[in-house]
């Protein structure tokens, strides 16, 4: 059975309004702490490319950027997102100073789409889970990998905010943020894409937080309930009294009285692999296909 085309209980209105929406000049540090996370798992990975795309920099992570543009230091880079803009501002955030080195020393940051079936990595931190249309978006990253290129990923699991919606059933409030896709529909959809070899994983981070405020300006940088079934219109300072004592109830007295909430990260990992030519009595083959084959050193028949 194939995997729905958006999330059900996504808002692709509300999705797309965010997806908009600029973090200002630094990205949540959260995204970037996962990307550093995301990174270590580069060590298994022996590919080193020569070209490779950043989707979703300003969210994903702008320190995280840099970091991969020391590990691979002579790759060609590019910025590229849903939205022309956000690429020109993270191009703009990334390039640096006519007086620093890394704007000489380092090969030039293209932004917007790079050529279909040239990138030799794709790189996309928590960009997923608010995606109305997801497998749009892992057809539309398999399309710019070359054969052999290799996409990794990280987004928000199921289990994330489990103690907020426990909160809020408890009030029967409707729910504060949309549902997250689990690591093994993610997989599954990897593969109707196109891609092969998925591999999946994920791991729990849990944040504590001193007072209510505290939380909930972290929870509005990340991100935004895109659930079709939130409340609707404005609330007034009665409703966010109330929120604030609700949240109280997330204090756990092993934190020190803390504020706790759970996040669960997945990261996924796939490659492209070398078309396949249909079997028939004659067999057709396009020329940007036979490129690609040609430059993965797959044999071409005569015959099939």
């Amino acid at each position: 059975m194939s995997a729905p085309e958006r999330p059900p209980s996504l808002d692709p209105v509300a999705a797309q309004r965010w997806s908009m929406h600029s973090t200002g000049a630094a990205s949540p540090w959260l995204h970037e702490e996962v990307a550093s996370r995301m990174q270590e798992r580069l060590e298994f990975i022996k590919l080193q490319p020569t070209r490779w795309v950043h989707w979703g920099p300003l969210k994903g992570g702008l320190l995280a950027h840099e970091a991969l543009q020391k590990r691979y230091p002579q790759a060609q880079a590019w910025l590229s997102s849903e939205h022309p803009q956000q690429d020109l501002a993270a191009h703009s955030a990334l390039k640096g100073r006519w007086w620093q080195a890394k704007r000489w020393l380092r090969p030039s940051l293209r932004w917007g789409s790079p050529p279909d079936g040239q990138a030799q990595m794709l790189w996309a931190n928590m960009q997923l889970h608010n995606a109305a249309q997801p497998q749009n978006l892992l057809k539309t990253w398999h399309k710019a990998l070359a054969v052999d290129g290799f996409l990794m990923f990280s987004c928000l699991g199921p289990d994330t905010l489990r103690e907020l919606r426990d909160a809020y059933a408890q009030q029967s409030w409707p729910e504060p943020a949309h549902e997250f896709t689990d690591m093994h529909d993610w997989g599954d959809m990897l593969v109707e894409a196109g891609f092969a070899e998925p591999v999946m994983d994920m791991e729990r981070i849990t944040l504590t937080y001193e007072t209510p405020e505290r939380l909930l300006a972290e929870l509005r940088h990340w991100g935004r309930n895109l659930h079709v079934q939130r409340f609707a219109g404005l609330r007034g300072r009665r409703w966010l009294e109330q929120l604030k004592q609700v949240l109280m109830t997330l204090a756990r007295p092993e934190e020190g009285g803390r504020l706790t909430l759970s996040f669960e990260i997945v990261y996924g990992h796939a490659l492209k692999p070398s078309p396949r030519i249909p079997v028939s009595a004659q067999a057709a083959i396009g020329l940007d296909q036979m490129r690609q084959m040609l430059r993965s050193g797959a044999r071409i028949p005569d015959k099939v």
